[in-house]
């Protein structure tokens, strides 16, 4: 349908990852929906700026949504497979996600795109957005809407709408993050001031030329800024530590980098010459990086091919747009704070269920990644929020609650990328691909809701989101943690259900108390493309790790004999923990050369 240029249920401003999760959400929930993007693609991190390598919610259980779609979506389009590289389990081609994407937009009758647009007015009366002002193909106009989403990565619209948000840096005093800067540190030490947010990257990808780097090929003299990585991981290693498919290699690497640090005031100027300078250095700078290891790899890795000219992106191996870490952070009607992510049993730990008064649960996307904050110079000290878990390490899981995407003063103003409600420490954790595509789905959802019931998003209840989120029928999306229970069983939608009406039932290891817990077979996992047969002895070394080391008569794949063992399914990870001396055994998995690791989903049946 063609939407009148004046009205619309739902408006969705920004290019960002959460950006296009709520609208395909809103749509898909029968809302008449506009997605309005300042670019020429529309998947934000996922895509646009070239974060192909997603971390957080890599395990089963937390495959769930948007997030758990997009990535079997990903797998049958990606025939080489996702596991590429060792920053991540999944590796994928910024326009494979792009078509993924604008596939799901194109599917949906009452959802428009409209590219290459500038924000420029928002009008406000009292606590209710009633339009957003545009330039859109050289004409300005406004547009009336009943719900309002801001989806970008820098939270462009509340500035606009005049809708309260925080930037930069919050005292530990003032509630109590173990790991933020003390008041009197805030106001006496310089870099605070020079480092508002998290840095950028502008991320720019490469080409490796053949699969083999030999030792002939590195040049003697490393240039800088790539010295002092080589030295901490060699350079083979630094360079596929974002390999993706087809050879494409994604060149984000924060030590000694392409992060950027300077002048980040700038990416919120109301000025375009100063965001345009800003971005010119950036570019560059990334550029630069990428030239120190072509240099360094006589050749071995060069500029790639990614990005097409109607993307936006000044150059084919330049990303349309920059991986903005942080930006403006709405004030919402309830805050995700550090002590909301770490785990039980830590003193400053508040539970990862949020809970209202009444002791209801709050939730609406479950997220794991730990905590990681980019600046310049040494790694900033965080709490811990780690485990290990299937011979790796994850994050431990928190919840977002439904009132962190409520703006404080404006009831039908939503956030669904990394301007929801969250302190400067908490976006650590809560700022990656996966947790952002379902924060945008349950975002979406509820402004759907909110449109067919005749109210704003403020005065719906979470049960009614949450219930929406899981009984979706294309997406279903968890809104509880349970470690044991990935998105492919049987009862995931029960033990969902059971937990969500009581809580108390969470233990600290992420399953529900007995008598409901029913294990997971270690045969039970999903069989997924490009897998195969291993055959031999899993070694564990008493502290969560496991080695594979295959049968000298059994023919693989590939010749490598003695592997790294992970895997990301609870019933193959239990069978693990349990293992306490070489066990010979028959596993169904993927090798990753490049991990390396052997990842397995299931044991073989007999």
């Amino acid at each position: 349908m063609t939407l009148p240029s004046e009205a619309v249920d739902v408006l969705v401003w920004g290019g960002g990852t959460g950006g296009v999760a709520a609208a395909i959400q809103a749509a898909r929930g029968g809302a008449s929906t506009l997605l309005l993007t300042p670019g020429n693609w529309l998947g934000g991190m996922v895509s646009a700026a070239g974060v192909c390598c997603p971390d957080g919610s890599e395990l089963t259980p937390w495959q769930t949504g948007l997030w758990g779609a997009f990535l079997r979506a990903l797998e049958q389009a990606e025939p080489e497979g996702l596991d590429q590289n060792w920053v991540s389990c999944f590796g994928y081609r910024p326009a494979t996600a792009e078509a993924i994407l604008q596939g799901w937009v194109s599917e949906l009758a009452n959802l428009q795109w409209w590219p290459s647009c500038r924000l420029l007015a928002v009008r406000r009366q009292g606590a209710r957005i009633t339009a957003v002002q545009l330039e859109h193909k050289g004409e300005t106009q406004w547009l009336d809407c009943k719900v309002v989403i801001d989806g970008s990565d820098r939270g462009d619209l509340l500035p606009l709408a005049e809708a309260p948000f925080r930037l930069g840096w919050e005292a530990q005093e003032q509630w109590g993050e173990p790991s933020a800067p003390s008041l009197q540190r805030l106001q006496t030490e310089a870099f605070f001031k020079q480092q508002p947010v998290q840095s950028p990257t502008w991320v720019v990808m490469g080409q490796l030329q053949s699969e083999v780097l030999t030792p002939a090929a590195v040049s003697p003299a490393l240039a800088s800024p790539f010295e002092r990585a080589s030295e901490a991981f060699g350079l083979e290693r630094t360079i596929n530590y974002g390999r993706l498919p087809g050879g494409l290699v994604m060149l984000n690497w924060p030590l000694h980098g392409n992060d950027w640090h300077q002048g980040l005031e700038r990416a919120f100027s109301a000025d375009p010459a100063e965001q345009n300078g800003l971005a010119a250095e950036m570019q560059s700078y990334s550029l630069q990086f990428a030239r120190a290891l072509e240099q360094a790899s006589g050749g071995w890795l060069q500029l790639g091919h990614a990005f097409p000219a109607e993307a936006g992106s000044p150059a084919p191996w330049l990303a349309a747009m920059p991986y903005w870490r942080e930006g403006r952070r709405m004030l919402g009607r309830s805050q995700v704070l550090e002590q909301h992510l770490l785990p039980l049993g830590m003193a400053e730990s508040q539970g990862p269920l949020p809970l209202n008064a009444s002791g209801e649960l709050e939730s609406i996307a479950v997220g794991n990644y730990a905590n990681d904050h980019h600046y310049p110079g040494p790694d900033w000290p965080l709490a811990p929020k780690s485990i290990r878990w299937g011979g790796r390490w994850s994050g431990t899981p928190f919840c977002i609650p439904y009132d962190a995407l409520l703006s404080a003063e404006i009831d039908n103003l939503l956030a669904a990328d990394k301007a929801f409600s969250s302190s400067h420490m908490a976006n650590g954790a809560t700022r990656l691909q996966p947790l952002i595509l379902n924060i945008g789905q349950a975002a979406g959802a509820a402004a759907a809701l909110a449109v067919q019931r005749g109210i704003p998003p403020a005065e719906l209840a979470p049960l009614a989101v949450q219930q929406c989120l899981l009984h979706d029928h294309r997406a279903p999306a968890a809104v509880v943690p349970l470690w044991d229970t990935p998105w492919h069983a049987s009862d995931w939608l029960a033990r969902q259900l059971q937990l969500l009406a009581n809580p108390d039932l969470l233990q600290a290891n992420g399953q529900i108390e007995r008598p409901f817990q029913r294990p997971l077979s270690p045969s039970q996992g999903r069989p997924e493309p490009r897998e195969s047969l291993w055959n031999g002895r899993v070694l564990p070394d008493g502290q969560g790790g496991y080695t594979f080391v295959c049968d000298s008569d059994f023919s693989s794949d590939n010749a490598k004999r003695q592997w790294p063992l992970i895997t990301l399914e609870p019933g193959l990870n239990r069978w693990l923990q349990n293992l306490d001396k070489p066990t010979q055994a028959k596993l169904i998995g993927c090798a990753n050369p490049w991990g390396p690791w052997l990842r397995a989903s299931r044991l073989a049946a007999d």
